[in-house]
């Protein structure tokens, strides 16, 4: 018998057959979904209801009154009050293909049949080691000898595992840096490099973490040289105590700032000089600009240890080389991810990597150039409200209200109710951002976004 029980399971006619009944249902009913909606007043009190409980049991109140009713279209998503917007933050960089895409759902229907609902350390199934040879492979795309990688549940548990691996290896450094508005999570740890103090008011410290200022493109040569003399005074006040410098290359909850390769080239020559590990970030930037990973669109692929991956990947990793492998028992995980989740992730990354979305003309680019091109047109129209700069491939920021913040997360509300999802970022100045569904939106998607944009701003005028 040359093939498992499973594999003849799994190309049973049946499944088959039970797979395209739920795929055409779902495009039949998907398809109904053509533009923004209002909710269904029939449908309103019990959705208020739905909303206060929910908030209640929550311990909290949701940021908007959003709870989706499990079904999409592309870039358009169905509220459970029957309403329809399009959601341009994507659960912030989750949603990659939008809503209700039927190659995302066949790979999760795949996932789903398996024996198991989740894979862990102990046991994982054979779509396991199909997604890390991808992983690897495009991770190593311009000979970057990258090694192995772990697998983890959320994109703070990637920043977790590789501070471990890296205070493993320089032990006993143990103070980090990173750049000023940075964010990285909020675990107990990881709380502590984020450069926010309100999320971690009331705990106690547990990592003695050094900002750097983060790159200045009005400045750049000041950049490059106010960081150097930084890093050379912590190293000379701290010697041998710095263990990693923890990097997002395009800040996201800092504002959608954007690094420079010569000003990241400089930071890292010196911090290898004192044996200071580089940990890239990327749980937000992965698949978000015309190269698979950001550390590919500034050219550091040799220069970086750890890249940690999650949000559009659906499963989260860090990535690393041997020399950072760690010590058996260091890392482990009971759920590292559903077997849902890890055939959705081999179908997004798969299709990004062969389908047309990369390089200079690949859809990442063309969909940035014609969002840039509505905001262009709109600061030209209304130059006191709106501003940029515009970000980065899908990941679009706009300064509103001279970067008011009060204004802006205003604004974002009244675009919530007009029928567009996006969130605000950054302080001084504030950033209203998106986080455009790359597998699923189109440029008409974009024109009718920002004439709702444009609406919006009427009414705050």
């Amino acid at each position: 018998m040359s093939k498992t029980i499973a594999e003849n399971y799994l190309a049973d006619p049946r499944i088959e057959q039970a797979k395209k009944l739920i795929t055409d249902a779902l495009k039949e009913h998907a398809s109904e979904l053509t533009g923004v909606r209002a909710g269904n007043p029939k449908l309103k009190d019990i959705y208020t209801q739905m909303l206060e409980d929910f908030s209640k049991q929550r311990g909290g109140k949701l940021f908007y009154d959003y709870i989706g009713s499990g079904i999409g279209n592309g870039a358009l998503v169905e509220l459970a009050d029957g309403s329809v917007k399009y959601d341009f933050i994507t659960g912030i960089g989750v949603h990659y293909f939008g809503h209700s895409h039927p190659g995302v759902v066949a790979a999760q229907i795949d996932g789903a049949i398996t024996n198991t609902t989740m894979s862990g350390n102990l046991q994982q199934n054979v779509d396991s080691p199909k997604l890390f040879e991808l992983i690897l492979e495009q991770a190593n795309k311009y000979g970057a000898g990258f090694d192995h990688l772990f697998m983890t549940s959320s994109g703070v548990m990637t920043a977790e595992n590789a501070l471990k691996m890296v205070f493993q290896k320089r032990s006993p450094a143990h103070r980090v840096l990173a750049f000023e508005k940075c964010f990285m999570g909020r675990t107990l740890a990881v709380s502590q490099i984020t450069d926010k103090a309100a999320y971690r008011k009331g705990l106690p410290q547990t990592l003695s973490v050094d900002y750097i200022p983060f790159y200045d493109a009005n400045d750049h040569q000041g950049s490059i040289d106010k960081a150097i003399s930084m890093l050379k005074k912590y190293f000379t006040r701290y010697p041998g105590e710095y263990a990693a410098f923890c990097m997002e290359l395009i800040q996201g909850e800092g504002g959608y700032w954007v690094g420079n390769k010569e000003y990241f080239q400089a930071i890292i020559t010196e911090c290898k000089k004192n044996n200071v590990s580089i940990i890239v970030d990327e749980v937000q930037t992965f698949m978000r600009t015309k190269e698979m990973f950001a550390f590919q669109y500034f050219g550091l692929d040799k220069d970086v240890d750890m890249v940690n991956i999650g949000k559009n990947s659906q499963v989260c990793a860090t990535i690393y080389r041997e020399d950072h492998k760690p010590l058996p028992g260091l890392i482990s995980q009971t759920f590292t991810s559903s077997g849902s989740a890890i055939n959705a992730a081999y179908y997004i990354i798969n299709e990004v990597a062969n389908k047309n979305y990369l390089g200079e003309d690949g859809k990442i680019e063309k969909l940035h150039f014609h969002f840039a091109k509505n905001l262009d047109q709109l600061a030209e129209k209304y130059p006191s409200l709106i501003q940029g700069p515009w970000g980065l491939g899908t990941m679009i920021g706009m300064t509103l209200f001279g970067g008011d913040l009060a204004k802006s997360k205003e604004f974002t509300f009244k675009l919530f109710d007009n029928g567009v999802l996006s969130f605000i970022a950054g302080g001084s100045p504030t950033r209203v951002r998106f986080l455009v569904p790359a597998g699923a939106a189109t440029e008409k998607d974009i024109d009718s976004v920002c004439k709702i944009i444009e609406k919006t701003l009427n009414e705050m005028n």
